[in-house]
């Protein structure tokens, strides 16, 4: 490595420091905005769907409800900053991209955003109440519902973040068939295993319960088809 290289691996490390810096700054600032406003609205909210239905919310240990919160502003807080982070990212990224390439960044990076959203969204306002009712009709006759508030919240976190990662695939593919790593014919002739795998994969992501698993492996699948649409038409044979 000649001093020209080193003097640029430098820079670019300071760089990457200095990002570093600035987001672990602007997550303990949002950390504090949620702590302190919105943390204890969230909490409220998210309790809704068992309030709606007459069922308790306990807590099992005496540090279980700070712990909560701590989580809860976590998320909340990085969500609040999380335009600020996402343009210092951006702000690291863009000179390493050609000036073609940085049109389509730009929207892959909103298409990944929405897609996110749009699973989470579709796993809370669709599935997550049908899912309540399931288990509550379930446990009739058995015993009475008292849902502990740290396990309440972990299992929500761990349903509904599975869905915002599982509806990235129709980008993944795009990018795999852009590539040439994947064609179109390829795809198509994959379908019973990567039905097999979409199973697999749902029944670790999700909590350990058959219908989490369905209601994930679904939509995961028709997402797949949507990729395969999309491979045809953007690929390369």
């Amino acid at each position: 490595m000649n001093n020209d290289e080193s003097k640029s691996l430098a820079i670019h490390l300071n760089d990457l420091r200095k990002l570093i810096i600035k987001v672990v700054i602007f997550l303990a600032i949002g950390f504090i905005i949620s702590f302190a406003f919105f943390t204890e609205k969230v909490l409220v909210y998210i309790k809704k769907p068992l309030a709606s239905r007459g069922i308790n919310v306990i807590y099992t240990t005496l540090p279980e409800v700070f712990v909560c919160k701590i989580e809860l502003s976590i998320i909340i807080g990085a969500i609040i900053v999380s335009p600020f982070i996402l343009f210092f990212l951006w702000r690291f990224i863009k000179p390493a991209l050609y000036r073609n390439e940085v049109k389509k960044f730009k929207i892959l990076f909103v298409v990944c955003l929405l897609l996110f959203i749009a699973g989470i969204s579709f796993a809370y306002f669709v599935i997550y109440n049908f899912l309540l009712d399931f288990f509550i009709v379930i446990g009739n006759g058995v015993g009475e519902p008292m849902f502990s508030i740290g396990r309440y919240i972990n299992f929500l976190f761990s349903f509904l973040l599975p869905f915002g990662i599982a509806f990235e695939l129709p980008v993944v593919i795009y990018m795999l068939s852009v590539h040439g790593i994947v064609n179109y014919e390829t795809l198509k002739s994959f379908r019973k295993y990567v039905l097999l795998f979409i199973v697999t994969v749902s029944a670790i992501l999700t909590p350990p319960d058959a219908m989490s698993q369905i209601m994930l492996s679904v939509p995961l699948y028709l997402l797949y088809e949507v990729g395969v649409i999309v491979a045809k038409f953007s690929g390369k044979n």
